[in-house]
């Protein structure tokens, strides 16, 4: 990734796992992005305690809450755009996620909605709040071609999802509507995206 270079990016459920460490990631560049959004149901809770302590040491971290909920979404929209000050954002990435144990014996269709409603619509409505803020960044770049520097959309999967993969390669995790969720018909299993006007 040399070159690389960022101005400001966003990331879903930084308070932990893998949203905390491409938090710390981004931090850690040569050339850390101005403006690192990382964002959290509950940004004073005691599952932001790590996230809350690297906002202190690094200006450029800006916490923002953000639920699945519409109205926190759009929020969280408007507080980047305040904090962007016309300038756009340039990554997007969609990493939030919820992983209950759930065979295909046991799982409802209260757990599917639940876990659809995080992990496949969450995504959905982040990326259409978010979208004004990426169209701004792209019209404002002089950068050819396509580029995460420009503006991008990055949808985290995982290999629970793989089509490849037999049930029984992963019968130790019995996390069926996960795995349905982050499969390659839901929304949620994208490479980096860049619609046309990027």
């Amino acid at each position: 990734m040399a070159g690389f270079h960022v101005h400001s990016v966003l990331v879903t459920r930084s308070n932990r796992g893998i949203g905390l460490e491409l938090i710390k990631h981004f931090i850690g560049k040569p050339n850390p992005p101005e403006v690192i959004f990382a964002t959290c149901r509950d940004p004073e809770g005691v599952r932001a305690q790590e996230l809350q302590k690297l906002a202190s040491k690094h200006p450029n971290v800006v916490i923002l809450q953000l639920a699945t909920d519409s109205a926190s979404i759009e929020s969280a929209a408007k507080k980047a755009e305040t904090h962007l000050g016309g300038t756009g954002l340039n990554l997007l990435i969609n990493n939030a996620g919820v992983m209950p144990p759930r065979t295909l014996e046991s799982a409802t269709p209260e757990d599917m909605l639940s876990v659809y409603n995080t992990n496949v619509i969450g995504p959905l409505l982040v990326t259409q709040a978010f979208l004004p803020l990426l169209k701004k960044a792209a019209q404002g770049s002089n950068q050819k071609g396509m580029s995460c520097s420009k503006a991008a959309i990055v949808n985290i999967s995982t290999v629970l999802g793989s089509i490849e993969k037999t049930p029984e390669t992963f019968s130790f995790v019995p996390v069926v509507s996960y795995r349905c969720s982050k499969g390659p018909s839901s929304s949620s299993y994208n490479p980096p995206y860049w619609p046309d006007f990027f």
